[in-house]
């Protein structure tokens, strides 16, 4: 029976966009594949998300929100005592060893925007957003080129397959602040 009124709709339809690019990626998207995932007719696809573009945006923008949940969830940029580099490579640390299905989703999502500038925006909010978050422990400079190196070695761990060293990446991440700090 059709749902006349269904206000939870569109969020169902991103949740499936999102199941479509796990198990079938980027590649595998298409408002036909989201509507039968959804379980909607076609037209509300399109209603709510006129363009793929439209709706990778929506998809991505929550798929971004888990990343900052964890870094909020963390604390410990409050007190200028704690080791950053230590704190980082941890995020990343708890980030990688969540369900690894998750993880590459919001990577290849993330990569997405290379070829869809829809996405450019959004993917730039993360790395805006993580920038913030550093900022305050750091200057603004310094603080993107901690969300580069997070990426990197994001990037490299899912990429390679090599299990993820949080020793090296704290490494790597100390070298970054203590060549800001003179």
């Amino acid at each position: 029976m059709p749902r006349r009124h269904d206000p939870e709709r569109r969020q169902r339809i991103i949740d499936a966009a999102i199941r479509v690019v796990g198990s079938k990626g980027i590649a595998g998207l298409s408002h036909r594949s989201v509507a039968a995932e959804a379980d909607v007719p076609l037209g509300s696809t399109t209603y709510h998300f006129r363009t793929l573009d439209e709706l990778m945006v929506a998809a991505l923008r929550q798929t971004n929100e888990g990343f900052a949940k964890m870094v909020a969830s963390c604390g410990g940029l409050e007190d200028p005592r704690t080791d950053l580099a230590a704190e980082l490579a941890g995020w990343i640390g708890e980030w990688l060893s969540g369900d690894r299905t998750g993880v590459e989703l919001e990577c290849e999502l993330y990569l997405a925007a290379l070829r869809r500038p829809a996405l450019r925006p959004v993917a730039a909010e993360w790395a805006d957003g993580v920038a913030d978050l550093l900022a305050p422990r750091t200057d603004p400079v310094t603080a993107r080129a901690l969300v580069a190196v997070v990426d990197g070695i994001c990037l490299q761990v899912l990429l390679t397959g090599v299990p993820y060293d949080e020793e090296y990446a704290r490494e790597v991440l100390a070298r970054v602040l203590a060549g800001a700090a003179g």
